[in-house]
């Protein structure tokens, strides 16, 4: 007499929307309130805010953050339900728009070293904020 083993197949296990939602806001919160801090700071020690001779307010910082953060946030929505690996294809892909995020600012015409590592600082504020916050509630 021979034991049968059944094997039942590996199942991913989706997380709900709401973790990874309720997450993703509050993350887009703290990350426009902090890209801002981090902008106004800046300016307060003296680096220019200007770009081609126009200045940036500082409250496009926390706009654009969260604009960015809701993008990033619509893209663990996709994954959460077509990846095979959420977590892991979300971290992947956003640390790749992270990087990406960073050319334009080498390339601004007219600014300043300290103008640029400003801009590029406030992108990987935003990131270090955001793409954690999410990615502990997706799916592994």
């Amino acid at each position: 007499m021979t034991a049968a083993t059944i094997t039942r197949p590996r199942t991913r296990t989706t997380t709900s929307s709401g973790s990874y939602v309720r997450a993703g806001l509050a993350a887009t919160v703290a990350a426009s309130v902090a890209t801002t801090a981090v902008a106004a700071a800046g300016h307060a020690a003296g680096i220019s805010l200007n770009i081609q001779g126009e200045p940036i307010p500082v409250a496009a910082f926390a706009q654009l953050t969260a604009v960015f953060a809701l993008v990033g946030l619509a893209l663990a929505a996709v994954l959460n339900r077509r990846a095979r690996t959420p977590r892991r294809t979300f971290v992947r892909t956003t640390a790749a728009l992270t990087a990406l995020s960073l050319v334009p600012d080498l390339m601004v015409p007219g600014a300043s070293p300290a103008t640029r590592i400003l801009l590029m600082t406030t992108h990987l504020v935003a990131a270090a904020i955001v793409i954690p916050a999410i990615a502990r509630r997706l799916s592994s």
